[in-house]
């Protein structure tokens, strides 16, 4: 069944999340209550607050976080996941910022290597057929839903302790790995699987005088008719979609003037519930218009025999499937928002879950991812959550994914 995997990583993270959670209030209400003194210092010490910024001096530090920046960013961006598994450990237990400071900056770092990396995919044409190689329905149905979990986890990151953010790092990137580890085993098994049938596949064309039947065709040779070769600029008007572009923007900036204009209320205040608030139509009204399309033209393509995709996914558009993508996105955003990575956690592995090919879901992933980011950074910067001339760094993410994209692009055209 489509999904599965990613269901039960949802149900792990929000279990476990939960469990944090409820297990921290548990805790804070048992200290309060105690009159042991010994208690009630070591938890004013364990949930002190304090920002951790270190000076930007050369150093071996400094050229590690460097090297692991560079090959961060190249590696979660080429898997559309946006490093921030890489980028929050390097930026907490190397560089020595607190916990909350390393996820802001880490938003930073994802925006510059996302943004890079949709400068560069808008430039490639799809491997297989003459459409972008943006799924423009997929972003739409995603990346509102992605922004609401954005602000509702940043706001999260304000109540919440640094030593419970690190505790729910860890039970995150315990997920992933776990995750990621459990999904190469099964990978390599249908490999082995696939290579042992092949295998026996040509023994039995081998004759009883060992002599091989085996039919073998030679793939170098010129195509009759040359494949008519599309310049850079033909790509790039082929990929751009300016009516669908519009209507992210227009959800960004909405999402956007409402950080703005909340950042001068009070917090906490009925006007600052009133502005928060007016997040949630925002999102579901561009997400249930997309939703409502993929439903009727599921619906009406079944009805008529026709087995085409929509869009780039393969699975059915119902309403439990729909419903499962909005908690998708909200989850990953809340996370994203919370912690520090990019939301491509979830969204990455779903969308090769639902039958799009890797490089569609890589290069829709960062491109969903490029908009959250951005948002995020901004209430970030409006939070006074991370110092300016650390956000240079992303810099490094832009040179190290160009770099790596120039060098690759002619294995992928040799490959694909």
């Amino acid at each position: 069944m489509p999904m599965l995997s990613s269901r039960g990583f949802i149900a792990y993270v929000l279990s476990a999340f939960s469990c944090a959670v409820l297990s921290a209030l548990f805790i804070t209400n048992h200290i309060h209550d105690d009159d042991n003194k010994a208690v009630t210092l070591l938890a004013s010490r364990v949930s002190e607050t304090l920002k951790v910024w270190p000076d930007l001096e050369p150093s071996w530090r400094l050229l590690l976080a460097t090297v692991i920046g560079f090959l961060g960013s190249a590696c979660g961006t080429v898997g559309g996941v946006g490093g921030g598994g890489i980028f929050v450990p390097m930026l907490n237990l190397i560089l020595g910022f607190d916990t909350k400071s390393a996820a802001a900056l880490s938003k930073c770092m994802i925006m510059g290597a996302s943004t890079s990396s949709v400068w560069y995919n808008v430039r490639v044409p799809h491997p297989t057929k003459e459409v972008p190689i943006l799924d423009y329905d997929l972003a739409l149905l995603f990346q509102p839903m992605l922004m609401l979990g954005i602000t509702v986890g940043v706001a999260l990151s304000v109540v919440f302790p640094y030593w419970l953010i690190t505790v729910l790092i860890i039970i995150l990137f315990i997920g992933t790995s776990s995750r990621s580890f459990f999904k190469g085993i099964e990978m390599w098994r249908e490999e082995t699987i696939f290579k042992r049938e092949k295998t026996m596949q040509r023994a039995t064309l081998v004759d009883s005088q060992g002599e091989d039947k085996t039919v073998r065709i030679d793939t170098k040779y010129e195509p009759l008719i040359p494949k008519e070769k599309k310049s850079t600029m033909e790509i790039l008007c082929l990929n751009l979609r300016w009516k669908r572009i519009l209507v992210l923007i227009v959800v960004w900036v909405g999402f956007l003037l409402v950080q703005v204009i909340k950042n001068d209320v009070e917090a906490c205040s009925a006007w600052y519930w009133v502005l928060f608030g007016l997040q949630l139509p925002i999102a579901l009204l561009v997400f249930g218009y997309e939703a409502v399309k993929l439903y009727k033209e599921h619906k009406r393509r079944m009805n008529t025999g026709n087995s085409e995709c929509i869009c780039e996914a393969s699975i059915e558009w119902t309403a439990i499937n729909l419903a499962f993508c909005a908690l998708c996105g909200i989850v990953g955003g809340i996370v994203g928002g919370l912690l520090g990575s990019g939301g491509g956690f979830v969204l990455g592995p779903l969308l090769l879950e639902i039958g799009v090919i890797p490089q569609v879901a890589s290069a829709t992933a960062t491109f969903v991812m490029m908009f959250s980011s951005s948002l995020s950074v901004v209430e970030f910067y409006l939070l006074k959550r991370f110092p300016i001339p650390y956000v240079l760094c992303k810099k490094i993410d832009y040179m190290s994914w160009e770099g790596i994209n120039h060098c690759i692009h002619p294995l992928r055209c040799h490959f694909c």
